[in-house]
């Protein structure tokens, strides 16, 4: 054994790895070499002062990051309260147009059609204003139920102008759908804040082609268990 397979010998003891050598060959080895047994002791009073150091003091930034986390859950609480009351009131008013206390005057004349047609927007009222009672509560849904309301304001919104136009409806009817405009921006601000998205993704993943961020294959987690493989033909038996 040389001095140089000594000190790998002795490096690797000291990191915890199996020694080059066996200990008996290298315990040998540094009774009869001065300059081994130095560096022996000068690796071992370096790894004892690399692990025994003194951490390095940083800025405790606990309170900062908690200070910020009531503030986002303060708004995000607001706008879904806003929303729950704003769908509440939309369901009220559905519901006194079902029971016939807010109406279209002199409803009751008019064609069998047209009673359909107030039929038809009492329940649209009555299933706008639970839908966004729902995302009030459960703000990931948010996004589900943001472009049903969206289309159906933008489809209202042309309507209105079209009948303002013509007398069909007085301004009074018109404003009174202010409420859903009030419930869409809601809607919007409570997607927005509560991270209506899809869940992220793991990170590294590429779409499941199977390879990390970097380009080199991905491992599948331990208690992830591989998909079923179907065959790609099938060969009938002659």
């Amino acid at each position: 054994m040389n001095c140089e397979s000594c000190r790998n010998s002795v490096s690797a003891v000291l990191d915890g790895e199996p020694p080059e050598f066996p200990e008996a060959e290298v315990d040998a080895h540094l009774e009869t070499c001065a300059a081994c047994r130095a560096f022996q002791a000068e690796a071992g009073e370096m790894t004892r002062y690399l692990r025994v150091r003194l951490v390095t003091p940083t800025p405790d930034l606990t309170a900062a990051v908690l200070a910020r986390v009531p503030r986002r859950d303060r708004v995000r609480g607001a706008l879904r309260g806003a929303l729950a009351v704003t769908a509440v009131i939309q369901i009220l008013l559905a519901l006194a147009q079902m029971l016939g206390f807010v109406g279209v005057h002199g409803h009751g004349s008019h064609s069998g059609m047209t009673a359909h047609l107030f039929n038809e927007s009492t329940a649209w009222n009555l299933a706008l204003g639970v839908g966004m009672l729902w995302a009030s509560w459960r703000d990931r849904t948010a996004g589900g139920v943001l472009p049903m309301l969206s289309a159906f304001v933008a489809a209202l919104a042309g309507f209105s102008v079209h009948d303002l136009i013509v007398g069909a409806a007085t301004v009074e009817r018109v404003a009174s759908h202010a409420l859903l405009l009030v419930g869409l921006g809601l809607l919007f601000a409570v997607h927005r804040r509560g991270g209506g998205g899809p869940a992220p993704a793991d990170a590294g993943h590429d779409g499941g082609s199977g390879t990390t961020g970097d380009g080199s294959a991905s491992e599948p987690a331990p208690d992830q268990s591989p998909p079923h493989l179907r065959p790609t033909a099938h060969h009938r038996a002659a």
